[in-house]
């Protein structure tokens, strides 16, 4: 009886182990993104999506988020878009403010709020943070901001995440010739007509956090349901990216779930 018991403490310590070392194991991708409706003038734009830093807590996520920064510092970016879940206590945002200044996006650094900065959240950690003083990046609160690029407009729209139920359509402008929606939630793509944004970037989910392999594929513990649970979506409403994001809450370990940077390059999607 004495060795079972020995070999399961093994067993789980390895586990533990893992998903530690897994926490700050970063994916760091660059993929196509097909968007409805791209002219020609901004095909290859690229955008570093980022989410769920979650930083302050006693983790690995400051660490996670400089080396996915330290990546995309070597790459050429034009926009940043920063999907909510920043902080998840104040003393994190020395840390947001640091690493974000040091990406230098042609068009700028654009973020939203997630339930952790609004303490919407299950989690005991978590506290409202104030984000005005981090001014490397333009912080949307249900509002957006218009960009010229050759002869081209882009809209860049942030939901708020205390009214992601309501339909986000109406912040679009339909004069832009791209317009983008940032979210925390994925949901709000199912309220939207297609044609009143054509790229969503979502964050949230973690890709499950901690997920345990079946024969029916994964089942995922940090949300046990979601329709969109990560990757690139080719939807009637547009192309929606839900990231994995970088950071953990709860716990600090992550399993079969890595977090991820992510560049998408925007191409023409017929």
């Amino acid at each position: 009886m004495l060795w079972i018991l020995v070999a399961v403490a093994v067993v789980a310590a390895a586990g533990l182990g893992w998903a530690f070392f897994e926490a700050q194991w970063v994916e760091l991708i660059e993929r196509p993104a097909p968007v409805p409706g791209l002219p020609a003038e901004l095909d290859g734009l690229r955008v570093l999506h980022v989410a769920d830093f979650h930083l302050g807590t006693v983790s690995l996520n400051g660490r996670a988020l400089r080396k996915a920064v330290d990546w995309a510092t070597g790459r050429d970016l034009d926009l940043v878009a920063v999907s909510g879940d920043l902080v998840s206590r104040a003393r994190g945002v020395r840390t947001l403010a640091s690493e974000l200044g040091r990406l230098h996006p042609r068009l700028g650094t654009y973020a939203v709020l997630g339930n952790h900065e609004v303490a919407s959240t299950r989690d005991p950690l978590s506290r409202p943070a104030d984000l005005s003083g981090v001014e490397a990046a333009v912080l949307l609160e249900h509002e957006s901001v218009l960009l010229d690029v050759d002869g081209r407009r882009i809209q860049v729209a942030g939901g708020d995440p205390r009214r992601h139920r309501e339909p986000h359509g109406p912040l679009a402008e339909r004069e832009a010739d791209l317009r983008i929606l940032l979210v925390h939630f994925p949901d709000p793509v199912e309220l939207l007509a297609p044609g009143d944004f054509q790229l969503i970037l979502a964050g949230h989910l973690h890709g499950g956090q901690i997920c345990v392999p079946t024969p029916g594929g994964k089942v995922r513990l940090e949300h046990l349901r979601a329709r969109y649970w990560e990757g690139l979506f080719e939807l009637p409403q547009g192309t929606l990216h839900v990231s994995r994001g970088l950071g953990t809450s709860f716990v600090p370990f992550r399993f079969l779930a890595r977090p991820e940077a992510t560049i998408l390059t925007l191409r023409m999607r017929e």
